[in-house]
This record gives C-alpha cells, sequence and structure tokens, in this order.
C-alpha cells in the first residue's frame, strides 16, 4: 500500500465527513509503516508505530475512520472495548485474547487470499467430482469371507464381476455430463455429497480467558481425532460451491497460511480500543470500579510490546498499531497511569457534528443514508427523492435533538430517518415519487421534536 497520506486522506473523505485532524493522524500513521518497510533491517528494527488516542464524543467517526484505513491498507483490524476486560483475578476477559482476536482476523485474509490464488485449480478438481457424483462407478463386489462356509451361509465365493466391459460406457457418459455441466444444463440436478459435521467439541467459556483454547485443542488433536461426516442432498449449484471450497482448502499448506498470518498481524495489525476513557478513573477508594487502573496495566505490556502465545505461533506486538478512543466527559487523558499514556503520543481532538456537518454525512459520502434508503425502497418501486430543503431540515432537527437530549452524534439521524420514513417503509407506494422536502419533514417529526418527553424516547 503505498498511497500518500494526502491520497489516504482523500480516501477517507469518501466515506467520513469532518474530523481533518484525525485523518491526517492516521494518515501520517499508515504511511510511516510503508516507509519503515524501505529502510534497512537494522534501522527498521527500532522505530515503533506512534500510536493515536482520539478525544471525541460518540457518533463523530473515530470507530469508522480506523475501520476504513485498515481496509484501505489491507490490514487486519480488531475493535475491542476496554470495558470487556479486567484484570487477572476478576472475571472477565483476558487482554491476551485481543491479540488472538487479531491473528484470527489475519489467517482468515490470508486463506482467502491463497484460497484466491488456487480457485481455477480448485474449480477444476470440483468439476470432476460432481462428474463422479453425476456418473458413479460400479459399486465393488461384496467382500467374501472364507469362514461363512464353516456356519452354512454360502457355498462358494462370489465371482468378481468384471469393471473392464464398463470403463468405455462410463468415460463416454462422463465426457457427456461433464460438457453439460460447463453448459448450465444441470445445475438442478440433485446430488449427494458429504461434508463434515461440524461439533462443538469444547464448550467455550467467555469471559474465562479460555476463548480460544477449544478451538486450539481441537486442531491439535485433529489428526487423531475421526472427521464425523453425513450425507447432504443439495442441487449442483450449491454442491458446486462446497466442493470448491473443501478442494481449495485441501490445496493450502496451512503451515504456511500460519506463518505468513502471523508476520501480516505483526507487521500491519490495527487494534482499536473504544471506551478507554471509562478505565481511566482516579477514584483509588475500591468499589465497583476496583479493577480500572489493573485493566490498564494489563493492557500495557501489549500495547509496549510483548510476545503472546496464539494458536498460530507466537506473535510479537511490538509493530502492532494500537489506536484508542474515548469520550472522556467526566474523565481526562490525564487520568489514564503516566506508562499508558506515554505510550500513546499522538493525540487528536475530534469536534461535535454541528448542522452543516450532517447535511454533508447525508448526501455525500459513497454509501449516504439518503442513497440507502432510496435504494431499499426503490427495491419496491418506490423512488425516493430527498431535496435540498429537506436534508437542510433533518440535519436541522438532528442537531436540535443532539443538543437538547443526549449527543450521539451522527447517529442521531438513523433515529430520525427511521420516524421520518416509517409509513413509506410499512406501506410502500409502489411505482410512486415520494419527495421528502422541509414541508414534509416537518410535518412528519414536527411533534416530535417539540415535545421533550417523547423526543427523548423516539428521537
Amino acid at each position: 500500500m503505498d498511497l500518500t497520506p494526502q491520497e489516504i486522506v482523500a480516501e477517507l473523505d469518501r466515506y467520513i465527513i469532518g474530523q481533518d485532524e484525525a485523518k491526517r493522524a492516521v494518515a501520517i500513521a499508515l504511511r510511516n509503516r510503508y516507509r519503515r518497510r524501505r529502510l534497512a533491517p537494522e534501522v527498521r528494527e527500532d522505530i515503533l508505530p506512534k500510536n493515536i488516542l482520539m478525544i471525541g464524543p460518540t457518533g463523530v467517526g473515530k470507530t469508522e475512520i480506523a475501520r476504513r484505513l485498515a481496509r484501505l491498507a489491507g490490514a487486519p483490524f480488531v475493535k475491542v472495548e476496554a470495558t470487556k476486560f479486567t484484570e487477572v483475578g476478576y472475571v472477565g476477559r483476558d487482554v491476551e485474547s485481543i491479540i488472538r482476536e487479531l491473528v484470527d482476523v489475519a489467517i482468515r485474509m490470508v486463506k482467502e487470499q491463497k484460497m484466491a490464488e488456487v480457485e481455477d485449480r480448485a474449480k477444476a478438481l470440483a468439476e470432476e467430482r460432481l462428474v463422479e457424483l453425476l456418473v458413479p462407478s460400479p459399486a465393488p463386489a461384496s467382500r467374501f469371507n472364507p469362514m461363512d462356509i464353516f456356519w452354512g451361509l454360502t457355498q462358494q465365493a462370489p465371482a468378481s464381476k468384471p469393471a473392464a466391459e464398463d470403463e468405455e460406457r462410463i468415460r463416454k457418459e462422463r465426457r457427456r455430463v461433464r460438457e453439460l455441466l460447463r453448459l448450465g444444463e444441470l445445475e438442478d440436478e440433485l446430488v449427494e455429497v458429504a461434508v463434515e459435521k461440524s461439533s462443538n467439541f469444547f464448550w467455550e467459556m467467555p469471559g474465562s480467558g479460555l476463548d480460544d483454547l477449544g478451538a486450539s485443542f481441537k486442531e491439535m488433536l485433529g489428526d487423531l481425532l475421526p472427521k464425523k461426516m453425513q450425507k447432504r442432498t443439495m442441487p449442483v449449484r450449491e454442491a458446486r460451491g462446497v466442493l470448491v471450497q473443501e478442494e481449495a482448502t485441501k490445496l493450502l499448506d496451512m503451515d504456511a497460511v500460519m506463518a505468513e498470518a502471523v508476520r501480516l498481524a505483526e507487521e500491519s495489525g490495527i487494534v482499536f480500543i473504544d471506551e478507554i476513557d471509562k478505565i481511566a478513573g482516579s477514584d483509588h477508594k475500591g468499589g465497583p470500579d476496583v479493577s480500572r487502573e489493573g485493566v490498564q496495566r494489563d493492557i500495557l505490556p501489549i500495547i509496549e510490546g510483548c510476545t503472546v502465545i496464539t494458536k498460530a505461533g507466537p506473535v510479537r506486538t511490538d509493530y502492532i498499531l494500537f489506536i484508542a478512543a474515548g469520550a472522556f466527559h467526566i474523565s481526562q487523558p490525564a487520568d489514564l497511569i503516566p506508562e499508558l499514556q506515554g505510550r500513546f503520543p499522538i493525540r487528536v481532538n475530534l469536534s461535535n457534528l454541528r448542522a452543516e456537518d450532517f447535511a454533508r454525512i447525508l448526501t455525500e459520502p459513497a454509501n449516504s443514508l439518503t442513497k440507502q434508503y432510496a435504494a431499499l425502497l426503490g427495491t419496491e418501486g418506490v423512488i425516493l427523492d430527498f431535496t435540498e430543503e429537506g436534508v437542510l431540515e433533518i440535519a436541522r432537527i438532528a442537531e436540535e435533538v443532539n443538543r437538547a437530549t443526549e449527543n450521539i452524534g451522527a447517529r442521531r439521524l438513523h433515529t430520525i430517518l427511521e420516524s421520518l420514513l416509517e409509513d413509506v417503509s410499512f406501506a410502500p407506494p409502489t411505482g410512486e415519487k415520494v419527495v421528502i422536502d422541509a414541508q414534509y419533514v416537518r410535518h412528519k417529526l414536527g411533534d416530535l421534536v417539540q415535545d421533550r418527553d417523547l423526543t427523548r424516547y423516539i428521537l
């Protein structure tokens, strides 16, 4: 990924409105990874990523910036909430599970990439298996047990049936079926496919620190335990996908996949830690929040750099990019323990969204909400037309409701649009054009906005 910081920001601008400071920070961090890979190994070893702390209210784009950045870079990405973890000795998730989850994402990414490389071979092998299922070989003669003579069950061994006389007929039939398969003439034919039966070998215990122990234990004993197979009857179009997946998996070198996944997680992984302000407390009087500082101290080694044992092997966390985020309404970044503060040298403030920002969010992004609703209702023949005045009125109401009640940022637009389009979604006027102008918005939402009690519970 060799995009310049300006190009990275331009890509982020397609999906996220405003927050230029945060975009610049993550763009520089991503570009520094590219620069680091071009250095000599002896210099590269000492250059660590500069982790980022995003400070801003909910719904202003913190998570979306990190997620889009990872997608842009093709990097494994996990989002975790700091409140889900507790220090050792308390009931809760172990912080090392963050890295195990990141490795799981990396494994899936590498497998998808490797399976795409062998897709053509897998399709050819799957086609041969389909042909064999549609034109099976003659059943072999039953085995003769000589002891049956003594028990009077049989008088003589059954004569072996020569297969040579059928070979040419089967070959011709399979050639004919192969051609029909390639022409798509047999998509609805039913075949019986043996698939591996999924079973819960180990009862997972969420929150006990044993999140992936069951899966890892099963993998270690995978060659020793017999695989349970079950036969399923399905049409050819469905069986082809199952067989291609199965054949592609057989062609993979899983040792190489695991090694590549570890390298990808170590060099390109991005971890987004949300709600970090909820574990930043200066209250040491005990009570329900007694473990908050303990969580910080447990997270610290992961961010500073340590080795975590995963099912793919040991993973070093030194070069993983960590992005933490929090609203910090009650606490301050200075309430974090000093060691953790030092691991987030880059701090950016994200601003509250205003009416003009809401208007841009509704129209400018490639997947804006107005385009989404127009596409959804368009499937039923409804033409949804948002006028400029209508968009501005929705934006004004979103800003007013956020100011009067809890400020949930751009998420307020979801609740407003759902209430606004409830009647149209419930009974779509097929073939008609629905114009969402300022008058329509005020008619549908005016009473809700004026009634503070209704606003609080509905919008």
